[in-house]
C-alpha cells in the first residue's frame, strides 16, 4: 500500500549503446548524444544522455518496483537541471506527497541524483493510479 511521505529509490545507469539504441527507437539522433567527436566541440565536452531516456526510468519503477504492478501513469512534469552522461551512476528517489484514496491517486515527486555529487539533474512531479497499492 502506498502512503503519504513514502519514499522510494532505484539506482541506476545507462551506457552509450542504450544511449544509442534510444536515439534509434525514437528518431532523435542529435549528435550532442551519439557522437564522441561533436559532443567535445559543445559545452558539454561528451555526449550526454537524452533527458527523457534518464526520465523514462520514472516509468519503469511506478509500473515495476514502486508501487508496481498494476500502476498507470496519468500525468508528469519534468525539469532537467543538468546534463546526464552516460557510465555515470544515478538515483532515482520518488517521495510520495499526496494520496487520494477515492481516485486510488498519488501524487509522486520525482527526481533523479547524481550519486556521487547528490546533485539534482532532473526534478518533477508525477500523478500515477494503481487500484491495488492505494487504499
Amino acid at each position: 500500500m502506498i502512503e503519504k511521505d513514502q519514499t522510494y529509490s532505484h539506482d541506476f545507469r545507462f551506457s552509450q549503446d542504450e544511449v544509442n539504441r534510444f536515439a534509434e527507437v525514437t528518431g532523435d539522433k542529435n549528435p550532442v548524444h551519439t557522437d564522441a567527436e561533436y559532443a567535445a566541440k559543445t559545452m558539454f565536452k561528451k555526449p550526454i544522455m537524452h533527458g527523457m531516456l534518464s526520465a523514462s526510468l520514472f516509468s519503469k519503477v511506478f509500473g515495476t518496483l514502486f508501487p508496481g504492478e498494476g500502476t498507470i501513469y496519468l500525468k508528469q512534469t519534468l525539469n532537467f537541471l543538468k546534463p546526464m552522461y552516460v557510465e555515470t551512476d544515478y538515483t532515482a528517489e520518488f517521495i510520495v506527497k499526496e494520496v487520494i484514496k477515492d481516485k486510488n491517486r498519488a501524487v509522486v515527486e520525482t527526481l533523479i541524483k547524481d550519486k556521487n555529487t547528490q546533485l539534482v539533474c532532473t526534478s518533477g512531479e508525477a500523478v500515477v493510479m494503481n487500484v491495488n497499492a492505494i487504499k
